[in-house]
């Protein structure tokens, strides 16, 4: 076993306590990692790899910059690792041995601190995921950067945790370590989360605050788990956490992650990026924890119809006054992130240009409380009631700060002059002392007569008076004491010199001392505020949201909705409002929705590209933008309160879980299906394209069953089984439209226009034939389908179709009337006559139609 130096023992000491962190071991102006670290860190962040004495051998080390360790820390957190940060804490003067040396920090995905590490418009959780005996889950949050803490209690199995966190921006999740290993492995490769591990979930009296409105052991010890991990990452002041909230899911719209996903809300499937999506449409705040309140309010679509319309009517007086509202949105351009300031202020990593910061956005909040004031509306009045613009702290540093201060915290010219007398004592003899320095080199100069003379400074020799060589003779005899010998010059020093030296060298310590000092002093001064900074920011944010909501609705024409209670979805020139906006050259076409009581399916035909997906996608969004407090798009919307929203559109391979396309299809049909009530709104796309096309068409017409009769939710189906729309005959609740297409000398021409009916083609050989395929294969497929149409199809072909009936052959079987044997004519014509095909789904009548023709060909 190899020896190593006392100081390598201490490193691979504190290393074993963070086995699961790259170790930033302080030694001097950098931050060393040795062994596995050096190997991993010079890969990851490309820097180079050297080695140092450790004892008995080399041993690999890389190492950064101190000034610059945030960048390198950065890259590695966004990778999801995590960085203990290793300090001196004791004076290497005093030390005797090896300096001692501590973690101080451990920076991790979920706890990340430091501004340039953060997205200013998302919020930075960490979630925490706590099992229980009988079968439930609490799913917790914390952002550290703001103090927001909340807590869901979930009891419909684990499907719905992922769904759950999948809701929200989470980076880290922290776990038991007896979690099924199964759920590690989702939670790490399909969700991308850090893991992290804590068992203790007992809460340390000293936190008993944050759980005055909780009483529920399971939601105690839910967040308890969460509350120790950050304690044991953090070590520092907690002071800004705000008491855990819980998160009724009832009360709130219900978005799986598959509804997240299709519907695009947050960020596009493709591309991944806010761009194309909804919140990238509606988002015009002004302010970073508007933005955050925003997301927050889209993860989260209300159910009760009064906050939803006292939304609606805030929105409608900012509408109404628009030269108050584009004022309003001037100031808020000078109100600077107060939720991560407060946080910073308790995290003790707040600066002085950060309360100046904090200082401008106070300035302005007066203001902003007089323009509501201005607005003729007594929802919008009733919003500037309650702020407080908190005058004292205003003051507090308006007094104290000067208007640019540095950026580091102990180099002086923090604190403004007159805040502190004894400050203002020791700047006095230290300016005093510099005029007294300037006035002796005028004075040496003229007695002298040597123009050159001049009084310096430095650190190792302090002031001194240099003379160049070549005026050396000019100089009395004894005048000065020789305290350095240069090239070019000599440097002497006067009794009188030394003692004005110590007088300004003191009075400059003592002064940067006593600033940092003061600014520490200010600073928990300022933690006094937090709660009511935080109550202040939240204020502000629901403002910026609701003024945004004015704004958007005001450039794109939407409309208030109205909501009813009798499950009438009434949408009169409905737009999609992502679609709408990426439109350039052309006018996007609108399409009413029309679904009363008497009708829960809209069975949707037409061609590829006509628009099918762009109408139910557009049905979805109108009623989350309505149920999160914005206006509509479109003329008119009389819409009921959703419980929830299913989506089956556009599945694709999830390969990490080793899942097919299909497989993927039916789990999202599945989860809608058991979970949706007649309350909810269900978007099937194109159902059963992942298979043969017959156990594809009995999946289709099973599942559209299966809702019209059990479930009763608000269903749109589209699909290409034409054969599906024969079921208007025999479900009464069903009804059948279509997308407009029209041919016109040969090609096909979307009219993107939404008609009651099916559609009579499906023209997919038209949009082959636009993507332009080869013409030779165009020409084929034509040829193929005039031959499939007329039913000149080989013994072979048929043969391969009565394969694919396998599924049907028992339920054909049991028809109350079948084909039997060979008949003449006429009782070909009799067996006709006596086929009830009434009482026959319109799959059993093609089952007999198909043995009909099988046995007429033989």
């Amino acid at each position: 076993m190899a020896k190593y130096t006392p100081m390598m023992q201490q490193y691979l000491s504190i290393k074993a306590q963070h086995k699961d962190a790259f170790l930033f071991f302080r030694l001097g102006d950098f931050y060393e990692m040795f062994f596995d670290d050096a190997l991993k860190a010079s890969r990851e962040l490309e820097i180079t790899l050297t080695s140092r004495d450790g004892g008995d051998e080399r041993i690999p080390m890389c190492g950064v910059p101190y000034h610059s360790a945030a960048n390198y820390i950065k890259s590695l957190i966004e990778k999801g690792y995590k960085v203990a940060i290793c300090e001196q804490v004791e004076d290497p003067k005093a030390a005797k041995g090896v300096v001692k040396r501590e973690v101080v920090q451990l920076i991790t995905p979920g706890t990340v601190m430091e501004g340039n590490m953060l997205d200013d418009k998302e919020n930075n959780y960490l979630a925490s995921i706590t099992t229980f005996d009988d079968g439930s889950f609490t799913v917790a949050y914390n952002d550290l950067t703001t103090g927001e803490n909340t807590i869901a209690l979930i009891r419909e199995g684990w499907g719905s945790v992922v769904s759950e966190l999948y809701n929200r921006p989470v980076k880290e999740v922290v776990v038991a370590s007896s979690l099924p290993e199964k759920y590690q492995e989702e939670l790490q490769q399909r969700l991308n989360y850090t893991i992290s591990f804590q068992d203790d979930t007992k809460v340390d009296p000293a936190f008993d605050h944050l759980f005055l409105n909780i009483n529920q052991q399971k939601y105690i010890e839910g967040f308890g788990r969460l509350l120790n991990y950050i304690r044991h990452t953090q070590k520092r002041s907690l002071d800004h956490l705000r008491p855990v909230e819980t998160i009724e899911l009832n009360t709130f719209m219900s978005l799986d992650m598959y509804s997240k996903r299709n519907l695009e809300l947050m960020e596009t499937i493709r591309k991944q990026g806010k761009a194309g999506s909804l919140l990238w449409v509606i988002d015009d705040t002004i302010t970073s924890m508007g933005a955050r309140m925003l997301k927050k309010w889209l993860e989260r679509p209300l159910l009760q119809k009064e906050a939803i319309e006292k939304r609606h009517a805030q929105l409608s007086g900012f509408l109404d006054n628009y030269f108050e509202r584009e004022e309003l949105r001037e100031q808020l351009k000078s109100v600077y992130d107060l939720e991560r300031l407060s946080g910073r202020v308790s995290f003790g990593n707040v600066n002085a240009r950060d309360l100046i910061q904090l200082k401008q956005s106070l300035a302005n909040i007066p203001e902003i409380v007089q323009l509501l004031e201005r607005f003729e509306n007594e929802e919008i009045n009733e919003l500037q009631k309650g702020i407080d613009s908190l005058p004292e702290l205003f003051e507090l540093l308006d007094e104290s700060l000067h208007e640019d201060p540095p950026v580091t915290l102990k180099e002086g010219g923090i604190i403004k002059d007159g805040f502190d007398a004894k400050l203002d004592k020791y700047r006095d003899a230290a300016r005093n002392g510099k005029q007294w320095i300037a006035e002796l080199e005028r004075k040496e100069r003229e007695e002298t007569k040597i123009k050159s003379l001049k009084v310096g400074y430095n650190r190792v020799f302090g002031y001194y008076i240099e003379v160049t060589k070549a005026n050396l003779h000019l100089l009395p005899e004894g005048k000065y004491e020789r305290k350095q010998t240069l090239t070019n010059a000599e440097r002497y020093i006067t009794p009188e010199l030394k003692e004005k030296e110590t007088l300004i060298l003191e009075a400059q310590e003592k002064s940067v001392e006593l600033e940092y000092e003061l600014f520490l002093s200010l600073r928990e001064k300022a933690k006094a505020y937090i709660k009511k900074l935080q109550l202040l920011a939240e204020q502000i944010s629901e403002i910026d949201v609701l003024q945004g909501f004015a704004s958007i609705s005001e450039k794109n024409g939407y409309t208030r909705p109205s909501f009813n209670t009798e499950r009438l979805i009434d949408i009169k020139d409905g737009r999609h409002p992502v679609v709408e906006k990426v439109m350039k050259e052309s006018t996007f076409v609108p399409n009413d929705v029309y679904m009363d009581d008497h009708t829960d399916v809209l069975v949707i035909t037409g061609p590829n590209m006509s628009g099918k997906s762009t109408y139910m996608r557009q049905l979805a969004l109108t009623s989350i933008m309505a149920q999160i407090g914005c206006y509509v798009p479109c003329k008119e919307a009389n819409l009921p309160i959703f419980d929830q929203i299913f989506t089956r559109i556009g599945a694709a391979d999830d390969l990490v879980s080793g899942q097919s396309t299909f497989m993927v299809e039916m789990l999202e049909a599945k989860h809608a299906l058991t979970n949706a009530t007649e309350n909810s709104m269900i978007l099937l796309d194109e159902i059963g394209r992942g298979t043969s096309t017959y156990d594809g068409m009995a999946l289709a017409q099973a599942i559209v069953e299966h809702i019209h009769h059990e479930i009763k939710a608000k269903t749109l189906f589209s699909t290409h089984y034409h054969e599906l729309t024969e079921l208007d005959q025999s479900l009464e609740r069903l009804m059948n439209v279509h997308v407009r297409a029209e041919e016109y000398q040969g090609n096909v021409v979307f009219l993107h226009q939404i008609r009651e009916g099916a559609a009579d083609e499906s023209y997919g050989i038209h949009v082959a034939r636009l993507a332009e395929l080869p013409e030779t294969l165009i020409d084929r497929a034509t040829h193929l389908l005039h031959e499939f149409e007329s039913g000149d199809h080989s013994k072979q072909e048929y043969e391969t179709a009565e394969e694919q009936l396998t599924l049907f052959k028992e339920e054909a079987a049991a028809t109350k009337t079948s084909f039997k044997g060979n008949y003449s004519d006429e009782e070909w014509k009799k067996q006709l006559i006596e086929l009830d095909l009434m009482e026959m789904t319109p799959m059993d009548a093609m089952n007999e139609l198909y043995k009909l023709q099988k046995r007429l060909k033989k």
